[in-house]
């Protein structure tokens, strides 16, 4: 089976994963691929950092896919994120344009690298509803209740997955399941990270510049569509903080500490998943965040030389 060149940026919140990427497709005869879970939706544009305004460099365009592709108020997940990546890397690879995946959700990239099988199986809400939710050892009791077969790969270490391969090995029990063939992948993955300090610098300048641009008129524009503001707390973050201070549960002051903090949060969180993924065998080439735009593009321009070879 050919395999796929594929050159992947990952990081944590404002890493600044979009310029370099849109740096290496200029370079390379690249296109982006988002790997972002909200990116995906229209009108969400300041919360989800899109940055369309990066992907102009040198007096052109440089193409992007899996951005805008879905309504706000719509729900993705990552078993359509692997459909709409292999649909995608179909059409780059007859044009003989090299792939550039791009973003932050590590679980969509992941389940590329890993070729995780089992995302097309649907969420079994009348089973959820009967399990203990938050007993972790009482959960892996009613795991151990299946074949082997069926919950080998499961991974026990927190409730939320534990209940995800109960839900996988139900399914399996009572249903066929086909695997699905995707193309092989040859994958280069750079990652970018710097000191804790200098991310939490990035992350508040970043955050000040969304307030400015006008993040609060953009969630009162998706409520005012119509977008459920239970919806737009699900989506998390800016949209959840930003929902909260339009429905008068935070005032402005506690709106921007408290964001900032989730923010910080959910950057470590990220973090603690790519190391995961490392655990798992997935080789990242970091690089240090702080050096700078150009010296970040020789760094990743030496490494996928030596990579590829051209």
């Amino acid at each position: 089976m050919d395999t796929h060149p594929l050159l992947i940026i990952l990081g944590p919140t404002a890493s600044g994963k979009t310029k370099l990427a849109v740096n290496m497709a200029d370079v390379l005869g690249g296109e982006i691929i988002s790997a972002d879970s909200r990116q995906v939706y229209r009108d969400m544009d300041i919360g989800t950092g899109k940055d369309l305004l990066e992907y102009h460099l040198n007096g052109h365009d440089i193409p992007y896919h899996l951005i805008n592709i879905r309504e706000a108020g719509g729900t993705y997940n990552v078993n359509a994120f692997k459909e709409d990546f292999y649909e995608v890397l179909g059409q780059l690879k007859i044009k003989q344009k090299l792939p550039i995946l791009c973003g932050g959700t590590g679980m969509y990239i992941h389940s590329l690298l890993q070729n995780h099988q089992y995302t097309a199986i649907p969420v079994n809400e009348t089973l959820r509803a009967e399990l203990p939710l938050h007993d972790i050892q009482a959960l892996r009791d009613h795991l151990a209740v299946y074949p082997l077969s069926m919950t080998a790969q499961a991974d026990l270490s927190s409730a939320k997955r534990l209940i995800r391969a109960i839900e996988i090995a139900d399914y399996l029990q009572h249903h066929s399941f086909t695997e699905a063939v995707f193309p092989e992948l040859d994958p280069l993955i750079i990652g970018l990270a710097g000191s804790v300090e200098s991310r939490r610098e990035r992350i508040l300048k970043r955050l000040e510049e969304r307030f400015e641009e006008g993040l609060i008129d953009e969630v009162a524009g998706l409520i005012r569509s119509g977008v459920d503001p239970e919806v737009l707390r699900f989506y998390g973050l800016e949209y959840k903080f930003v929902t909260d201070y339009l429905q008068n549960r935070l005032n402005f002051e506690d709106l921007k500490e408290q964001l900032y903090i989730a923010i910080r949060q959910f950057a470590k969180r990220q973090m603690t998943f790519f190391r995961k993924m490392e655990k798992d065998g997935v080789k990242i080439t970091w690089l240090d965040t702080d050096l700078g735009a150009c010296s970040l593009k020789a760094a990743a321009l030496e490494s996928y030389h030596e990579k590829f070879g051209h």
